[in-house]
């Protein structure tokens, strides 16, 4: 099990190693981890056809999704609560206007339709033939090659980071946060704890964290863990102009690793410039512990 955790942190630890400086390959290169998710999110859809009884297990992965969802968000939610108490409001002009929720919601639906589309071609496959593990392996492999390159290249020096230590507290309270959430909706679920700390580092990171689980726990699994994860993602779309005012550092908290990248725009947009730093370096962090953490978790189960 630790062999397969090695091998799978390499990839991501040799991509943070490789500089690039051409604008043009960084956007092929988003470009490309974009195609990478949807692909390996049709791997995924197949690996649930392949499921004996697919729909008497469907009760399992919302029923798992939502209770992780729920004692996640609690203990997030609270934490960020706590940490906002005595901090001043922020102040400051607006950026430009991020997307609209309904963009939000029919790229998520995009998502999800991804994974239904493997399992209706999944249907037509034959198991015995068609190693979808070793492609979704390899996929994934790829994938962490390429988002280890990103994040050397997202233009976050570490003295950046070290001296924003807003965004480091915040940070570390969803880290710690969510694995409190995650240990209970673990013993609710009579799952052992291992695992549960394992759904709470994916983070809001719904693509990564679908395909860690389903790879080491099974397609039931990691379908729910994806569910979760992305509902998660949504949420922190809908409450982030809500809650900017009075609690930024839930704001930007919630959204966990997507804070540098899918929900900056909207935190931008409700916070102003002042929060952006702060929010690039708290998505950084947890962006970088998210397969870690989640890996080292799995390892243990």
């Amino acid at each position: 099990m630790y062999l397969g955790l090695l091998l799978v942190l390499l990839p991501l630890a040799l991509g943070y190693c490789i500089p690039c400086r051409s604008t043009a390959l960084l956007h092929a290169l988003n470009i490309t981890v974009l195609r990478m998710v949807y692909l390996i999110l049709f791997l995924m859809g197949i690996s649930l056809a392949f499921v004996d009884d697919l729909v008497a297990h469907l009760g399992t992965i919302f029923g798992v999704s939502i209770v992780f969802l729920v004692c996640i968000s609690a203990a997030n939610l609270g934490a960020l609560w706590l940490l906002d108490r005595g901090r001043k409001h922020l102040t400051g002009e607006r950026g430009a206007a991020a997307a609209s929720k309904w963009t939000v919601f029919f790229d998520s639906a995009w998502l999800c339709l991804t994974i239904l589309t493997g399992v209706a071609v999944g249907q037509f496959l034959d198991p015995s033939w068609f190693s979808v593990d070793t492609l979704s392996e390899a996929a994934l492999m790829l994938l962490l090659l390429l988002i280890g390159i990103q994040l050397r290249n997202s233009g976050m020096g570490l003295r950046q980071i070290l001296l924003n230590r807003w965004g480091l507290t915040i940070a570390s309270v969803v880290l710690v946060s969510s694995w409190a959430g995650g240990l209970v909706a673990a013993w609710a679920l009579h799952m052992p704890l291992s695992q549960g700390l394992a759904f709470a580092s994916g983070y809001g990171w719904y693509s990564l964290s679908g395909i860690l689980i389903s790879d080491q726990l099974g397609p039931v699994l990691g379908s729910a863990a994806f569910i979760n994860d992305l509902a998660r993602e949504l949420l922190a779309i809908v409450m982030i102009p809500t809650l900017m005012r009075r609690f930024p550092s839930t704001a930007i908290g919630y959204g966990a690793a997507t804070a540098m990248d899918f929900t900056l725009p909207m935190l931008q947009r409700a916070g102003g410039i002042t929060v952006v730093p702060v929010a690039i370096v708290s998505g950084f962090i947890l962006s970088l512990a998210a397969p870690v953490c989640m890996l080292a978790f799995l390892s243990l189960s």
